[in-house]
């Protein structure tokens, strides 16, 4: 399979997995699908890879590696994202915050999602994120901006083509939940009966359900205790058909509560079991999610180790070469410690493609990998940064570093490898930079010069070690 299909296919399979609620598996196929992203700068399908990743640990609890998967999606959608990645970013970010309870930071992520959905004119977007706002304010007890906010995403729900009944509905709620919270009990009541007017319940399942506790809360209010019991209770009829269990919760709470004011001792000790073996279940369900989330972080170490390598040598990549001569020169402002590059590449390969064919080039970098990894002194440390050009860092001084590279311009003018019964001769040139001679102050600067010092060493006639001044 070509890499264009297989990274297409594996798009598919990252949604279609975490649609059907498989996250660890999830989890996987996104990394692969990271990997083949990152090797074929395919930002869309790095993008892909991250939200589905993110969505995943949030569904299994892992909230902190969740946040980890955005903060990466966030840093390729401001370089490579259009608006619809933006979109997809704050509503992500939404669920964590709440999920979190940081509701300022839900709020702020709102207000982004909203600024962005208005100037998309995406009216169904833009209504959501006005009920989810609502939603927070009920949550804060804020009624009034709650209310507001509702009103807003109704009036946006009505902008949206083609007209869309559910949408006004969901944003509906919580205008009437509002409503109810602030006593304004007949103004509920109208909104609650617009709603039924609308006809959308056969057809969505968990709005069914939760328009029976809406009428619950309602009739609480109203003191009418028996017919808010019957309410819920038909809410947990809808639900136990799909086994929400958290919204089962919810439910059977309501229905402890109101039991309770009815004095009804008989019906609260009956509510009361069944709302125990519910809570049994939801621990059931959260020891599951917590091997799940405890596999995931087993598999995690060899996922990110091979994020971490060169699929063709083994060898480290440029993406961990970067990473951790970072983290070096961080550590060297303070010791005072050198830090060398080492930048070579091989003299000729084209050539070696083209006469003995490209498995034939694969297997002179692979075996150029094996050896010159094998051939490192102490305190150095090898990567292929693609085609045949390789990286080496190290925290060793500059005269160590091209006594190094001299050893391995040896070392490989000597390898003899055969291809077609040909002998094919390898040499190499190499480029050194180091933090000790040069005023450098990140990894790219380090690694710029010494590929300058490398592009040097080709101009003066190849297979050698150039660290001088460059021409």
């Amino acid at each position: 399979m070509m890499a264009k299909e297989l990274i297409s296919s594996l798009q598919t399979e990252v949604t279609q997995l975490r649609a059907e609620g498989k996250y660890q598996e999830t989890i996987e196929k996104a990394s692969k699908l990271l990997e083949l992203g990152t090797l074929n700068n395919d930002y869309k399908s790095i993008l892909i890879a991250h939200i589905n990743q993110a969505a995943s640990y949030y569904s299994i609890g892992d909230i902190e590696d969740a946040f980890v998967s955005m903060e990466r999606y966030e840093e390729i959608t401001q370089l490579h994202g259009d608006d619809a990645d933006y979109l997809q970013l704050y509503n992500i970010l939404f669920l964590l915050y709440e999920f979190n309870k940081q509701y300022d930071h839900a709020k702020e992520t709102l207000h982004k999602s909203m600024q962005l959905a208005q100037q998309l004119k995406k009216y169904n977007i833009l209504s959501n994120a006005y009920s989810n706002y609502s939603h927070v304010c009920i949550k804060l007890e804020e009624y009034e901006n709650a209310l507001d906010k509702a009103k807003k995403g109704l009036a946006a729900a009505k902008l949206h083509e083609p007209n869309t009944p559910i949408l006004e509905v969901r944003v509906m709620f919580n205008i009437a939940h509002a409503y109810i919270c602030l006593n304004l009990l007949d103004d509920a009541k109208l909104v609650m009966d617009e709603m039924e007017k609308k006809n959308v319940f056969d057809s969505f399942i968990r709005e069914r359900a939760q328009f029976q506790m809406l009428k619950g809360d309602w009739l609480s209010k109203m003191e009418a205790h028996i017919e808010s019991f019957q309410a819920y209770s038909s809410a947990k009829e809808i639900v136990d058909t799909y086994q929400d269990v958290y919204l089962l919760k919810t439910i059977q709470e309501k229905r402890l509560k109101i039991s309770e004011i009815m004095e009804d001792f008989q019906l609260s000790y009956q509510v009361q079991k069944e709302y125990i073996n519910l809570l049994n279940s939801i621990n059931e369900r959260e020891i599951a999610f917590k091997a799940i989330k405890l596999n995931v972080k087993h598999q995690l170490s060899k996922i990110q180790k091979k994020a971490d390598m060169d699929y063709l040598t083994g060898l480290y990549n440029r993406g961990y070469l970067s990473e951790l001569a970072t983290s070096w020169l961080i550590e060297a402002q303070e010791t005072k410690s050198p830090i060398s590059c080492i930048a070579f590449d091989l003299d000729g390969f084209k050539a070696v493609n083209d006469v003995h064919g490209h498995l034939m080039g694969d297997k002179v970098i692979r075996e150029i990998g094996r050896v010159c990894k094998s051939t490192l002194s102490p305190g150095f440390v090898i990567g292929r940064y693609g085609g045949d050009e390789f990286v080496i860092i190290g925290r060793n001084s500059l005269e160590e570093t091209v006594q190094l590279a001299n050893i391995l311009k040896e070392t490989i003018t000597a390898m003899r490898l055969v291809g077609n019964e040909q002998s094919i001769k390898i040499a190499a040139s190499f480029g050194i930079s180091s933090t000790e001679d040069d005023s450098l102050n990140s990894f790219d600067e380090l690694f710029h010069l010494a590929d300058m010092r490398l592009y040097n060493a080709k101009q003066n006639g190849k297979n050698q070690v150039f660290a001088g001044n460059l021409a």
